[in-house]
């Protein structure tokens, strides 16, 4: 029997009760992996916003400043932050300072700065998340955008339909170097479509740039940046580099997709997750 603690991860996400996203991927993902998730929900919904009217939504700012602060009286530590979601603008300078506040040595900070995708923001992201968003990806170590947050965080005007997730291998090379001057050290950018491939991007700490390719699967299940980012995060903590992590979670998100799809599970229920987690035992 392993009776060493794994190691610790704050998980600053919404919880949104259907549909495969943020926490109930997070979660399930990081303990897996022999992580210990301690989540810090940003926001509550019925459903994630995508494909579904009417959701529910609840701001959590007031409950997340209770939280950090119970949690820095208890003395709690981590091994790793790591910030999806977030709820109100305001939420972008809490999480600085919990980053500020929680940071050790080797802690690894993860900023997933989800704000949209296919070239439009998500409904309920304002100008002050936006805005806020930026100034929060200097305190990261390592970024994971798509590529229209990316086109957020650089100023850069999104276009709508198939080009929106497209990015020349010179581009990739430009965006990587302009979103690691904004502060983290470490950058993958997701979801950019070449040819008949989806590739993740990535800029590691010595200047290498790592290209994760997979066939493209034209099914837009929500959840999957999470998914990527968890599993990601996972495996840095567990002793990857960039590049083979990277390589791993590209993998596994597309044979996550690609058994979804085959099944004909519906997009907006997320994918098929509880299906695919035994395969991170032993990745």
């Amino acid at each position: 029997m392993n009776c060493i603690p794994p190691p610790r991860a704050a998980a600053i996400h919404d919880l949104s009760g259907f549909g495969r996203c943020a926490l109930t991927v997070v979660i399930p993902v990081l303990s897996v992996m022999g992580i210990q998730p301690v989540p810090m929900p940003t926001a509550l919904l019925s459903t994630h916003t995508g494909g579904f009217d009417n959701f529910t939504f609840l701001d959590l700012t007031a409950e997340m400043k209770k939280i950090s602060k119970h949690w820095r009286e208890l003395g709690i530590t981590f091994r790793a932050v790591y910030s999806g979601f977030l709820g109100s603008g305001e939420q972008c300078g809490l999480v600085a300072e919990f980053i500020e506040d929680f940071r050790g040595e080797d802690t690894l900070v993860l900023v997933d700065p989800v704000m949209g995708d296919n070239g439009a923001l998500y409904s309920t992201v304002t100008a002050e998340i936006t805005r806020g968003m930026s100034g929060l990806v200097a305190s990261a170590d390592l970024i994971t955008p798509n590529v229209t947050e990316a086109n957020i965080l650089l100023g850069i005007k999104n276009t709508g339909g198939e080009d929106c997730h497209r990015l020349s291998e010179s581009e990739i090379k430009d965006y990587l170097g302009a979103l690691t001057a904004l502060g983290p050290r470490e950058v993958v950018i997701t979801g950019i479509h070449m040819g008949s491939d989806i590739v993740s991007a990535g800029l590691t700490r010595g200047g290498e740039v790592v290209l994760s390719a997979q066939p493209h699967i034209a099914a837009g299940y929500p959840g999957t940046g999470d998914l990527f980012a968890s599993v990601l995060l996972g495996r840095r903590l567990k002793g990857d580099s960039l590049t083979e992590a990277s390589d791993k979670a590209s993998r596994f998100v597309c044979d996550v997709i690609r058994g979804s799809a085959a099944a004909g599970q519906p997009v907006r229920d997320g994918v098929l997750l509880e299906n695919y987690l035994h395969k991170l035992c032993g990745m």
